[in-house]
């Protein structure tokens, strides 16, 4: 590897990173504004990156990437905006996804926090993390035209919700406090039903009967914590009951086993998502856990040079809301730094899919 450094006109610099690749060369070039007339920046920009470039292994995780209800949401606002002429608002974030989310309001889409930002008759779609029955209801009283996009694996929970409320249970709600979900489920049945996010929640609550518990969890959760979580309140409550099947959907379990499969053996996890992705962030939490440096990144100019500079085997996946051309520009980053090896490794085969609501198939 060479490095080179040479100064330009004008207060200008420029350094050059050579390295032989593949019978190759592979060039890098940094230019910087320096008053003095020195090549310190460019010099030192391109200098921190020399230090990565590299052969190395890329272990690919699979499945990653969007999940069938993100899809199903995307497509919702996308079939929209082609036959809503008047306009498409989205109630939140439809997924957890700011590149989705930029993509989509390019393309005419308008976000808004709160359904008092929709004019009176227009078209909005709740997001696919669900709603509460009082956002219904606003949306009704407005006469707006909904169209809802919540995931089917949510809507399965607000079920267990209403379910559990008319048996006059007192409801558990496993998961994080102020995420959308939780406040969409929490609606359902407010006056019996607590949230609790670990078991040292479980130690503090108080029920009125302790023989009539039921708990429901948040679909995007980390399965290993969420156990434990469920074991401390069955603990607590030895009657305690949960619903007939898991709540944590496929996606959300999927991504992690596959990324439990390889994180031990990296020594550097890269997940694409937003910084507000729950499923996104339990995977960075999980390769922690396996005692590897992970870091939750939005795209490939996120990554940082000095995480690099020993890392000669990384794990790359992608939360269930990340698009899947991110993973497509993080591996082209990887490949720039040095001969790349990726091996795909799948510990199973998603072929769910699930049908757009009937008001977003038509609207002639």
């Amino acid at each position: 590897m060479r490095l080179l450094s040479e100064p330009a006109p004008d207060g200008l610099e420029a350094a050059v990173a050579e390295m032989p690749a593949d019978g190759a060369w592979r060039v890098g070039l940094a230019i910087g504004y320096c008053s003095s007339g020195v090549g310190h920046t460019a010099r030192a920009t391109v200098d921190t990156w020399a230090r990565t470039l590299r052969p190395r292994t890329l272990l690919l995780a699979s499945p990653r990437s969007f999940c069938a209800g993100v899809e199903r949401a995307i497509d919702v606002v996308e079939r929209l905006l082609e036959q809503c002429a008047t306009g498409v608002y989205v109630r939140k974030q439809i997924v957890h996804n700011t590149h989705v989310v930029d993509d989509l309001a390019r393309r005419g889409a308008v976000f808004v926090d709160e359904l008092d930002q929709v004019p009176d008759g227009a078209t909005v779609v709740f997001s696919a993390h669900g709603v509460s029955p009082a956002v219904r209801v606003e949306a009704a009283r407005r006469g707006l035209d909904v169209v809802d996009a919540t995931c089917p694996l949510v809507t399965k929970v607000h079920s267990e919700a209403r379910r559990f409320a008319a048996r006059g249970n007192t409801i558990v709600l496993i998961g994080h406090a102020g995420h959308e979900e939780i406040e969409g489920t929490l609606g359902e049945a407010p006056e019996v039903t607590v949230v609790a996010e670990s078991p040292a929640d479980i130690a503090a609550l108080d029920v009125s009967d302790p023989s009539r518990v039921t708990y429901l969890t948040q679909t995007t959760l980390a399965v290993d914590e969420t156990r434990e979580t469920i074991t401390a309140l069955k603990k607590r409550f030895p009657q305690a009951r949960g619903p007939g099947a898991n709540d944590i959907c496929y996606a959300t379990t999927n991504r992690q086993q596959a990324l439990e499969s390889i994180a031990a053996r990296a020594d550097l996890v890269l997940v694409l998502g937003s910084t507000n992705s729950s499923n996104s962030q339990r995977l960075v939490e999980l390769a922690q856990r396996a005692g590897t440096q992970a870091h939750l990144i939005e795209d490939a100019s996120r990554i940082q040079p000095f995480w690099l500079e020993k890392a000669t085997t990384i794990a790359l996946t992608a939360g269930a809301s990340a698009p899947p051309v991110l993973v497509d520009e993080a591996i082209s980053t990887l490949a720039g730094l040095g001969p790349l090896s990726v091996t795909e490794h799948t510990t199973t085969t998603e072929d769910i899919y699930f049908a757009p609501p009937a008001a977003a198939r038509s609207r002639s």
